[in-house]
């Protein structure tokens, strides 16, 4: 018995290992591959930056400024006096040029969350097709079996078939309002 679900697996998945690994392959992986280099370096960026390590080293280097830019380190001379307007700018610079890495990877990745969800949705109409032809299926063997399946307001709803425009036209109703 063991064996013959082990046949209709492989009869439905097929055998070929190689085939099977590429229907499982990431979404994601197959878009990191086709990255641009911006997006690279926005994700690189965005990996390195968005770190405590990255925090920490700010924290870091503008207590020292702070520190050195007030005469509390009496051997460094002070280079930006209060109210520290090199500082500012550079902060400003640094904040600008971080938060459009951020934007490019944040875009990039919701692309790729798009797609996925386009595929769920895809997947899921496929299976409630299946599903539906399986309810029917059932029904009919039932029905030839004698039992009386009329009475049954739910089967009845479920043995209709989905609208996949009836289900966009509602979406788009409630999403646009």
């Amino acid at each position: 018995m063991a064996q013959n679900h082990v046949s209709f697996l492989k009869a439905l998945f097929g055998e070929n290992e190689e085939a099977r690994k590429r229907v499982f392959r990431s979404i994601k992986a197959k878009a990191d591959a086709r990255r641009t280099l911006m997006e690279k370096m926005a994700d690189w960026m965005t990996a390195k930056f968005g770190s405590s390590g990255f925090l920490s080293l700010n924290a870091i280097l503008f207590t020292a400024w702070i520190l050195i830019n007030t005469g509390q380190i009496k051997w460094v001379p002070v280079f930006d006096p209060f109210p520290f307007s090199l500082l500012t700018t550079i902060v400003s610079l640094e904040a600008i040029i971080l938060a459009i890495f951020v934007l490019i990877s944040q875009n990039r990745t919701a692309k790729i969350d798009d797609l996925r969800e386009e595929t769920d949705l895809q997947l899921n109409l496929i299976s409630e097709k299946e599903v539906t032809k399986l309810v029917k299926m059932m029904a009919l063997l039932l029905a030839k079996e004698g039992i009386d399946l009329s009475q049954d307001p739910e089967l009845h709803q479920m043995l209709r078939p989905v609208s996949e425009e009836e289900i966009e036209k509602r979406l788009e109703k409630e999403i646009l309002g």
